[in-house]
C-alpha cells in the first residue's frame, strides 16, 4: 500500500502531465523521487513504524510541503 499523500493523490487531474515532465526533466523526475522517500517517511512517523521526534516529524512535512509546492509550480508550469 502506498503511503497517504502519494502525488497522484495530491494532483489527481496531472497524471498525464506528471508523466510526461518525469521522462523529460529529470529535475522534476529526481524532485518526485525525493517527494516519495520523505513522504514514505512521514508516513513511517505517522504510523509509529519509524519512531522520531516530534520536531523531526515536523521538519519532514515541512520539506514534504516544500517539495510539493515545487513540484506544483512545474506543473503549473508545464499547462502554461
Amino acid at each position: 500500500m502506498a503511503a497517504p499523500h502519494a502525488i497522484h493523490e495530491e494532483f489527481p487531474n496531472d497524471a498525464a502531465r506528471i508523466h510526461e515532465l518525469k521522462v523529460s526533466d529529470a529535475h522534476f523526475a529526481r524532485l518526485l523521487d525525493e517527494y516519495d522517500q520523505v513522504n514514505d517517511k512521514v508516513f513511517g512517523a505517522e504510523s509509529r513504524h519509524t519512531p522520531m521526534s516530534a520536531e523531526a516529524e515536523t521538519a519532514l512535512r515541512k520539506q514534504r510541503a516544500a517539495l510539493k509546492d515545487e513540484i506544483a509550480r512545474m506543473l503549473t508550469g508545464a499547462r502554461a
